[in-house]
């Protein structure tokens, strides 16, 4: 059975609207594993409710957390955390989330008992092989080198070299659970440089901030210590990977949009929009009450190096199918390995709207060209869907397969993206 198709609103004015975004997911995804192995009970406000997340609070629970949520609402809740001995034989899906199926294993490794792993159909095909490399080289029993996989510790830690080339999260995934390690973890990365660079310090400023000691100081080693992780509270910031097809509109109308709580300083990787959307023509103005995209009436084409905020390859792509000049991707060959091949899937979508897209080695060659209405296929893929949606700004007759998928990372997109073009003037 085809998923529905969601007809995509087309502007008829310029959109001014203030957008307020629930949390991010990469860093409720972090702070929810490290409170689950703290040494006590602590509280992650702010926290987002997704797809994703909710994988993983039903993984921490499988392995012996207790999670308990309060202040409820479609997309945020505040999650007490009550930490346990982690337990084995459990059974963990991890649909289609990356940080679910390449954090947790190491986790899992902590217990005695088999923790098995399967997820999506698609989830089977993404790159597992290097983390799983990588618990094996520590002790830990690992059947599999791709879903599904089970994992069987407990492991006591030591030097381990890895391949990080194909995903940050590799990286991370061992970081997060090596302080709980009898002689913590030293990681070697050997191999091409590792994509989204922001998404590790992320996760070593977090480490720290639970009162793990990490250092990072030689290039591509990293070394933690054991000892215990802190319990404390932790409040999660707004999703700025999430702010960009919202700031797009702006741009793509000729509007305003506003996200409030943009933080002054963040490892977030959406932070880079402000610069991207800016040489793309927006006027762009960070104040205490948040960041303001206004756009100037044309979008300019760009070249970008997206190594280190790949993610928003799909939204920067579908803002350029809308360029008057054409647009360069580099750095983002690893995202082929994503939720779907995005490369392959944005000049699928965008030729198939009569657009001119082209695959290179590392990206996307996008070259301006009238577009015209038609399907845009998701994938499955959460931001492939809100690409469909920016295009669909100035595109009459857009229709985007499966906009249910946003929930992935944002469960309320289609009624947030209603309730922005509702103050369109």
């Amino acid at each position: 059975m085809s998923a529905p198709l969601w007809p995509a609103p087309t502007a008829t004015e310029p959109v001014h609207a203030t957008v307020r975004l629930p949390g991010s997911k990469s860093v409720t995804n972090r702070a929810l594993p490290l409170a689950a192995l703290a040494d006590g009970p602590g509280t992650v406000r702010r926290a987002l409710r997704s797809r994703d997340s909710d994988l993983m609070t039903s993984a921490l629970r499988a392995l012996g957390a207790t999670m308990t949520p309060s202040g409820e609402s479609a997309s945020a809740c505040d999650w007490t955390v009550v930490p346990g001995p982690v337990t084995g034989g459990a059974r963990i899906d991890v649909g289609l989330a990356g940080t679910v199926m390449r954090f947790v294993p190491p986790i899992a490794a902590l217990a005695r008992g088999e923790v098995s792993f399967d997820g999506d159909p698609h989830a089977r095909r993404r790159p597992m092989g290097a983390i799983l490399g990588a618990l094996r080289a520590l002790g830990a029993e690992v059947t599999g080198d791709a879903l599904p996989f089970t994992v069987r510790g407990p492991l006591t830690g030591g030097e381990v070299t890895l391949d990080a080339s194909g995903s940050s999260q590799f990286l991370s995934g061992l970081l997060l659970a090596a302080a709980r390690f009898d002689k913590g973890v030293t990681v070697r990365h050997e191999g091409p440089p590792i994509p989204s660079q922001p998404h590790i310090l992320m996760t070593v400023a977090m480490l720290r901030a639970f009162g793990v000691q990490v250092d990072d100081s030689e290039p591509n080693v990293w070394r933690v210590e054991p000892g215990p992780i802190r319990a404390r509270d932790f409040t999660v910031e707004p999703d700025l990977s999430n702010a960009a097809p919202f700031l797009c509109a702006a741009m793509v109308t000729g509007g305003s949009v506003t996200v409030p709580g943009w933080p002054a300083e963040t490892t977030q990787p959406g932070d880079r929009l402000r610069h991207l959307l800016a040489e793309m023509g927006a006027s762009v103005t960070r104040t205490p009450g948040g960041l303001t995209v206004s756009g100037g009436g044309r979008v300019t084409g760009v070249e970008a190096d997206l190594r280190d905020v790949a993610e928003l390859t799909p939204t920067i792509a579908a803002l350029a199918a809308l360029a008057d000049s054409p647009t360069r991707i580099s750095g983002v060959a690893h995202i082929r390995g994503h939720e779907t091949d995005r490369l392959a899937a944005l000049v699928a979508e965008i030729n198939g709207l009569g657009g001119d897209a082209n695959e290179t080695e590392d990206g996307l060659e996008i070259r301006p060209r009238p577009l015209t209405g038609g399907v845009f296929r998701s994938y499955a893929d959460h931001r492939m869907a809100t690409a469909g949606a920016v295009i669909g700004l100035a595109v009459p007759g857009v229709e985007v397969e499966d906009i249910a998928t946003t929930g992935k990372t944002l469960p309320e997109f289609p009624s947030m993206w209603a309730e922005m073009l509702g103050g369109a003037r």
